[in-house]
């Protein structure tokens, strides 16, 4: 029996199953927002092609508009000003998309502090723990700010000193880089904290992750289903020619 034959059989059996990562896409989804004078993106919306009518009588279908970063979406190198020459999404190997799920639980910091962040410390009591991170592997960070999907003002979680979401400092981010991850995944609209437009330098995931080469996977959910490890995740954005990033369908693959 072959790997593929074995991963069948134990989807077909029940022994591995199959958790969606991926957040419900809709004109409600909350989406970033950024003060002026930046551009933002736009949320999702549909324009009817047809709809069993005149127009197309056995047969519906929609246009869709959305920006690159609408939604659970994928960050490539090129969105940020440290990978610009780097890859775009059509350009990122497929095998890059695939890798073994670590997952780190900080709901519960989370939960007392909505502005928390990582720190090296975190990663390197993951690895005492645990073991080295797996080359290729995709970090998720668990905390719970999923359960605001539905509501943008929470999700957002903004007032007069801007968004107050969890996220990694700069030396966490570095850290990150520096390790054999294939990228970085988060439940909340980026992969940065909130108040990361103030951090020196500004948006350090953003700047280091997607400078080394490595991806954001955001607005995720189910997180809580996941182990701590021994889950595979497959992150399928759109091969947007030259794209900065594409919406994606997140699975993740647990034992069962």
């Amino acid at each position: 029996m072959t790997a593929i034959d074995s991963l069948l059989a134990a989807l077909s059996t029940g022994e591995a199953r199959v958790i969606d990562l991926t957040a419900p896409l809709s004109p409600q989804t909350p989406i970033l927002q950024l003060p002026p004078p930046f551009a933002n993106t736009i949320p999702l919306s549909l324009e009817k092609v047809s709809d069993f009518d005149d127009d197309g009588p056995f047969w519906g279908w929609n246009n869709i508009h959305l920006g690159e970063h609408t939604g659970t979406h994928l960050d490539a190198p090129t969105h940020w000003a440290t990978g610009r020459h780097g890859t775009a999404v059509d350009q990122i190997p497929p095998a890059r998309l695939i890798g073994p799920a670590v997952v780190l639980d900080f709901s519960a910091e989370v939960a007392a502090n909505p502005d928390f962040l990582l720190e090296p410390e975190h990663f390197e009591a993951h690895v005492a723990a645990a073991g080295p991170l797996p080359a290729g592997a995709w970090l998720l960070f668990r905390t719970g700010w999923s359960r605001f999907n539905q509501d943008a003002a929470a999700f957002l979680n903004a007032d007069d000193r801007g968004p107050h979401t969890p996220g990694v400092s700069p030396a966490g981010a570095k850290w990150l880089a520096g390790s054999p991850i294939t990228g970085f995944g988060v439940e909340t609209v980026g992969i940065d904290a909130g108040q990361a437009g103030g951090m020196e330098p500004s948006f350090p995931a953003h700047n280091s992750l997607l400078g080394a080469d490595k991806y954001g996977l955001t607005q995720l959910q189910n997180l809580d289903q996941l182990p701590p490890a021994g889950a595979l995740v497959v992150a399928s954005p759109l091969p947007i020619v030259g794209g900065t990033g594409s919406p994606a369908r997140a699975l993740a693959i647990v034992p069962a």
